[in-house]
């Protein structure tokens, strides 16, 4: 039985991918790094920009806060030049989800103001009951912590709680909390990668969500 819902945002719910990776790629080069492949900049996709850079250059020590800084200024100039837009079904399934009465939340890798600006921008800000940014965890993805701090905020029974994302580090944050788990397959994770972490649901289309 699912009653409440967690949802990552970029590449479960939004479109993000082509920005970011632009972003990605034009840091590691006005930063003069080695270059890295298409699917190795994919992979950082989902974790916080301030835990980015171990993952993208562990040979480098204490590196991720330059790489952040630029991350971020880079975004901020690429994020309008590249269009950004909803997964399709996304926003009539969140409809269908609100109007079974099923509350919902979103755990994401993004910083908090700027999920925000989307869901304004769309106009759904209303329909979840919590966001829980980058910025308002201390661990971030593939800890437990972002869902578990939505659990215990608005009392929700993770057994009765589905997680849905895109990336093996969404399964497992929700699988850490207890939670049941949906695995989407059209964002930025690969099917082997999401199945190897074994998730209780794998769609490939966001209206094929499990409602109850």
């Amino acid at each position: 039985m699912i009653d409440n819902y967690i949802f990552d945002f970029d590449g479960t719910l939004m479109d993000t991918q082509g920005v970011i990776l632009a972003t990605i790629k034009k840091t590691i080069s006005d930063m003069h790094l080695p270059p890295r492949t298409e699917a190795q900049c994919k992979s950082i996709i989902g974790i916080r920009t301030d835990d980015a850079a171990a993952v993208l250059y562990p040979e480098l020590q204490n590196f991720n806060p330059e790489f952040a800084k630029v991350f971020r200024v880079n975004y901020d100039l690429l994020k309008d030049q590249i269009p950004i837009t909803p997964f399709p079904h996304v926003l009539d399934t969140l409809a269908k989800v609100r109007d079974a009465s099923h509350p919902m939340a979103i755990a994401t890798s993004r910083r908090h103001a700027s999920v925000v600006e989307f869901l304004q921008g769309m106009g759904i800000e209303g329909w979840f009951e919590m966001i829980v940014g980058a910025d308002d965890v201390v661990n971030g993805k593939p800890s437990p912590e972002p869902v578990l701090k939505i659990l215990e905020a608005l009392d929700w029974n993770p057994e009765k709680t589905l997680v849905v994302g895109d990336a093996p580090v969404d399964i497992m944050m929700g699988k850490g909390a207890g939670c049941q788990t949906c695995a989407v397959t059209y964002g930025n994770g690969s099917i082997e990668g999401l199945k190897a972490v074994g998730p209780d649901y794998i769609i490939d289309h966001f209206n094929d969500l499990p409602i109850e």
